[in-house]
């Protein structure tokens, strides 16, 4: 007979279940506010890249010199513009719009956490899968996570864009998170939450496929086991397929950004930025 501190239903049994559910209450807190944090940090830096995307140029170009000694002009930086920020409203200027996009990250990562927990218990087997079908099916697994994520935060995506590109022309139209929301569904009902979201999403989904699989038959094909160095090539070929795809899938968050801002159609507004030559527009 087990001793009657080792039953279960015990007094220790449900202590020990109360200690790890707290644990696990802490770590999820501490991963909010992490990213909640970072959100903070990072704000700035996509604000001026919003306001650059938007075509707003404020501050005149900069001559400067290439390595070979050719003159050429270059546009302001990161700096120049959240100097030019600070000087026109100060610095909680450079945090307009932030209160959306920390709801944003909050749920956004409530969600993933969630909707990982859900897949990982539903996909759960014990068929031996080739390396090919691993990465398939993990992708899979990723793209739903991030699509279900992107349904739950673009509204608040759309109220964060709209909030700052009001700098370009002195507008005060958006201000707060809820007077935000009480006036797009005025004027435009639900749909307004979601403008961009389908070329959003495709840039995510085209983003993940590509750079997996690539990362994969380079990893694969590409890299030689003789090689000594192989399995630290290996760690950095996903990172390198990023950086190299993002720039691919990167015209399809323009447009996202841009629909938010102009509320227009995608295929006219892909159009018109590709006739122009901006689809790189904001990538450096």
């Amino acid at each position: 007979m087990e001793p009657p501190e080792n039953l279960p239903g015990t007094p220790a049994d449900a202590d020990a279940d109360a200690h790890v559910s707290r644990a696990a209450m802490d770590a999820n807190t501490a991963v909010l506010l992490v990213g909640a944090g970072v959100t903070v940090i990072t704000h700035p830096l996509l604000y001026v890249k919003l306001l650059i995307q938007v075509g707003h140029e404020p501050l005149p170009p900069t001559v400067g010199t290439t390595l070979f000694g050719r003159k050429v002009l270059y546009l302001p930086g990161f700096f120049s513009y959240a100097h030019h920020i600070v000087k026109v409203d100060g610095k909680r200027g450079l945090f307009r719009g932030l209160s959306p996009r920390i709801m944003s990250s909050t749920i956004s990562t409530v969600v993933r956490s969630k909707v990982r927990q859900q897949v990982e218990v539903r996909s759960k087997t014990d068929e031996p899968q080739t390396s090919l079908r691993k990465v398939v099916k993990e992708t899979s697994h990723e793209m739903v996570i991030q699509c279900l994520s992107r349904v739950a935060t673009h509204p608040f995506h759309v109220m964060s864009i709209r909030c700052m590109a009001q700098f370009v022309g002195r507008e005060d139209k958006y201000g707060g998170m809820f007077s935000c929301i009480i006036k797009i569904f005025k004027e435009e009902g639900i749909a307004g939450f979601y403008i961009g979201l389908i070329p959003h999403m495709l840039g995510e989904v085209l983003f993940l496929w590509c750079c997996n699989l690539l990362a994969h038959f380079i990893n694969t094909y590409a890299i030689d086991e003789s090689f000594g160095q192989a399995s630290a090539v290996r760690s950095y070929t996903k990172c390198v397929m990023g950086i190299a795809v993002s720039v691919l899938t990167y015209p399809f968050i323009l447009v996202a950004d841009l629909m938010a801002v102009n509320n227009c159609g995608w295929l006219s507004c892909g159009k018109n930025i590709t006739s122009n030559g901006r689809r790189e527009r904001a990538t450096q």
